[in-house]
């Protein structure tokens, strides 16, 4: 039997592009550093379609608004800022723009006060290997710089529409939360870290199950105040004959 190796953003596309083919809702997706920064794995999900809320290094390659490759006609290669002088780095993005590029932005209510912290966007085209210059994009570069903070602390690349609110964009890039909070309750509520066999097909119908059980829990969760009044009816009510009779009942005699 022939085993090649995968890396991780290529196990994932193929993923998403089986979830495209099988037909399954489309949404926005979110990745963090370690699957965002590939831009393989970018470009792939965007010739299928989809929208991505992407983190990356800050060291990501891209021309500013206004900018964009020399040549034409052939991909770019590893030469980087060589051959394409106007590459800048993301990093060097967030330190060239002025003051009152920055807002300050709420994106949810924690548990004693509203998260918030320092944001600013602007439209880039992202440079990398191989890269068709004729096929440029426009997307979003979304930049946190926290107060008391000597830098800026994170990045992402978004393709979300050009229209879309300053604090939409927030809200997106911030919902990674959830699933980290959703992994996280996996493993210790429900058990999904308990596995410890060596197994495909046993891990796969462990975490499975795992996650049957807690989308069913969540949906639980939803009828319990304050995502819903309690006065909502959890199951239906089942009538009974006009004839019943509990067991033990002196009128079953």
């Amino acid at each position: 039997m022939d085993i090649s190796f995968k890396t991780k953003p290529e196990i994932a596309l193929e993923q998403i592009r089986w979830a495209c083919e099988a037909g399954l809702p489309r949404g926005v997706a979110l990745m963090d550093t370690a699957y965002g920064n590939d831009s393989r794995l970018r470009t792939g999900m965007t010739a299928l379609g989809l929208t991505y809320v992407a983190g990356i290094q800050p060291n990501t390659l891209m021309w500013p608004s206004g900018a964009g490759p020399k040549r034409r006609g052939k991909p770019l290669n590893n030469t980087g800022r060589r051959d394409e002088p106007a590459l800048i780095a993301a990093k060097e993005v967030a330190l060239g723009l002025p003051k009152r590029a920055w807002r300050t932005i709420r994106w949810r209510e924690g548990s004693t006060d509203w998260l918030s912290s320092r944001f600013t966007r602007v439209r880039v085209g992202v440079g990398h290997n191989q890269l068709i210059p004729e096929l440029l994009l426009q997307e979003w570069l979304l930049i946190e710089w926290p107060d008391g903070e000597a830098e800026p602390t994170k990045y992402w690349l978004s393709t979300l529409p050009a229209n879309i609110s300053f604090r939409r964009l927030v809200d997106f890039a911030k919902l990674r939360w959830r699933i980290e909070r959703d992994y996280q309750e996996l493993k210790q509520e429900v058990g999904l870290g308990h596995y410890e066999g060596r197994g495909w097909r046993g891990f796969h119908h462990h975490a499975t199950l795992c996650i049957a059980a807690y989308g069913f829990l969540i949906s639980e969760r939803e009828m319990i105040p304050p995502s819903k009044p309690r006065s909502a009816t959890l199951f239906q009510t089942s009538t009974l004959p006009d004839r019943y009779r509990p067991r033990g009942s002196p009128l079953a005699a």
